[in-house]
């Protein structure tokens, strides 16, 4: 009697932290072999727009095992017509092994939404669960894993286990921008990266320089969380809306709207190395409190992929610590990411009217603010802001 390994999933790309996750499963386990299932028509998730078709998935997906011992893949999803559910491959693979312990391994998503599969009961009789934890030292996450291991036991009898993977936190979404952003080198196999830039997939043969609005747009938003859109879509037009009340360029306050957030989504680590792959300088402040970096990413994202002016580059770069002597479309990214349409806070009404009669008033009032909070928070301030808002309180009084 054996241990086997089954990972299935749309493997979209295949990236380091699947082959970690093999790894890490093997180990711990003592799991004989590792069976990847690529599936044909996830029934769970979708397919993102642009994706490759199975066939070429399944390609990446071998090269990719390649270089990973005990490990094969098994098209048998791509040969069956219609929904790849989990409870058929796993029936027609207890079927084929009936001697063997089978371990299904899923990620992290996947494990929390279980209940809602297709006979996730008859899962549990055929094989043990396993997950594995991007983020373990994230307390609060680790425990949404334990209360749904548990509720599985308690509703399933299933046989559960969290595995922590300390490696990496890559995933395949993040990997699919930081292929957009042409720094995916750690997030993949060579020979995989070196096939996706041959054959152009995820978006690699695209030009994305000097794109009409309208494209731009389309572009952006595809690299953002979906729940940020609404939000995006409000700094821009907001943006746009105060350059024409104050006399700035409105198709540039628009272009810098609709890519500020473009790099938000992104982890700590894709952060750094966007820094790095960029010749961004990041001070010990900017790297313990992460967030701010995607100012910095974004803006450089903006010149380099999408072949933003100056002016854009700019204004994506400060508009969440702002600075001082900033320039009339700086002020207006900073304002319109703070007090678009879908923000509601105490004082945002008053931001949003100052806006309109005083842009340097309004800058003022947003410093002040940002600082307040961040002081009631217990949180380091950062040195720009506090030099922003004492630049304008001087220039005010000398006025």
């Amino acid at each position: 009697m054996g241990k086997i390994g089954l990972y299935g999933g749309s493997f979209n790309p295949p990236h380091v932290g699947h082959s970690l996750a093999v790894q890490e499963l093997r180990r711990v386990l003592g799991v004989d072999r590792v069976i990847l299932i690529p599936a044909s028509v996830p029934p769970h998730k979708p397919l993102p727009a642009g994706s490759p078709d199975a066939p070429t998935r399944l390609k990446l997906l071998r090269l990719m095992a390649e270089k990973l011992d005990g490990v094969e893949v098994d098209d048998l999803e791509l040969r069956r017509e219609g929904p790849s559910y989990t409870a058929d491959t796993v029936r027609i693979l207890r079927e084929r092994y009936p001697d063997d312990t089978l371990y299904l391994m899923m990620g992290t998503d996947m494990f929390l939404s279980f209940d809602r599969w297709y006979r996730p009961d008859e899962i549990c009789r055929m094989a043990s669960i396993v997950t594995v934890h991007r983020t373990p030292d994230d307390a609060a996450a680790r425990a949404k894993l334990e209360a749904q291991a548990e509720h599985l036991r308690a509703a399933y009898g299933a046989d559960v286990t969290i595995l922590d993977n300390r490696f990496v936190a890559a995933s395949s979404t993040e990997t699919r921008r930081m292929l957009r952003f042409r720094c995916a080198e750690q997030y993949l196999d060579p020979k995989v990266l070196e096939y996706i830039e041959a054959h152009g997939l995820y978006g690699t043969g695209e030009n994305w320089r000097s794109l009409p609005f309208e494209k731009l747009k389309q572009a952006s938003l595809s690299l953002h969380d979906p729940k940020r859109v609404p939000h995006v879509i409000g700094c821009c037009e907001t943006a746009a809306r105060l350059a024409r009340r104050w006399g700035a360029d409105e198709a540039l306050a628009a272009r810098a709207g609709i890519l500020h957030d473009v790099t938000k989504a992104l982890s700590k680590s894709a952060q750094l190395l966007l820094c790095e792959k960029y010749g961004i300088m990041t001070s010990e402040f900017e790297r313990e409190n992460y967030k701010l970096l995607h100012a910095r990413t974004g803006a450089a994202v903006a010149r380099y992929v999408f072949g933003e002016c100056d002016a854009v580059y700019d204004a994506i770069y400060w508009h969440t610590t702002g600075k001082a002597r900033m320039d009339t479309l700086e002020k207006i990214l900073y304002l319109a990411d703070y007090m678009e349409p879908h923000r509601a806070f105490d004082g945002v009404e008053t931001l949003r009217t100052l806006a309109d009669q005083d842009l340097d008033a309004a800058l003022l009032c947003g410093f002040e603010m940002s600082i307040a909070l961040l002081e009631s928070e217990g949180k380091a301030l950062d040195r720009y802001t506090v030099e922003a808002r004492d630049y304008l309180l001087h220039e005010r009084t000398q006025a």
